[in-house]
């Protein structure tokens, strides 16, 4: 079982084969007792050598970009007739449409599961949830009200106290104000004193 983060990469890839304009797009969910190396493959096809170097480009840019990962390596891009990219969890192969046929990549593979993409975003989705935490809920709308009236009463106790403290800081302010007055008063009592 894949975990959230490789799933919500493959599906990035995916969105990236997409916008690319990748064709036939599958996703194959390996068999692990018959592929220890990876866990999916994600197999598109591209009508020239030109768009499957662009299909690459694209999720090795989006990959980096979203989740800091590159590719282990990557293999065939300058002739683009088959490029693999090895992200060590999922194995990302674009194919010009005859050698997808001559290879058959998924006849291969008969033991893998194909998975949709919809499929791809419910156990990621259903992952994510798993993950939360619970958020209790009141269990009958009596529990409703009573916390609401905690709450009301629990306010209604600070308001004496939040008061007092406002008093206290109105208190704490006159006499600052008083202590700046008070140096002039002497200086002016004193310069009078001077004066006779």
């Amino acid at each position: 079982m894949a975990s959230v983060e490789v799933n919500q990469m493959l599906a990035a890839a995916v969105a990236a084969c997409e916008d690319k304009k990748a064709e036939d797009i599958r996703i194959l969910a390996l068999d692990p007792a018959e592929s220890g190396l990876s866990d999916y493959f994600l197999i598109c096809t591209g009508s020239n050598d030109r768009q499957t170097v662009a299909i690459t480009d694209e999720i090795e840019l989006r990959l980096k970009r979203e989740f800091g990962n590159y590719p282990n390596s990557v293999e065939g891009r300058r002739q683009g007739e088959w490029i693999l990219m090895d992200y060590v969890d999922f194995i990302v192969h674009v194919f010009l449409p005859e050698k997808r046929a001559f290879y058959g990549l998924e006849r291969l593979r008969k033991s893998a599961t194909t998975l949709s993409v919809s499929d791809l975003n419910t156990e990621i989705k259903s992952a994510i949830e798993a993950k939360r935490p619970a958020v209790r809920k009141p269990a009958t709308k009596l529990a409703a009200k009573k916390s609401a009236g905690r709450e009301a009463v629990s306010t209604k106790a600070l308001a004496p106290k939040t008061a007092a403290k406002k008093a206290v800081g109105k208190k704490a302010a006159a006499k600052k104000v008083s202590a700046k007055r008070t140096p002039a008063k002497k200086s002016a009592k004193a310069a009078a004193k001077r004066a006779r």
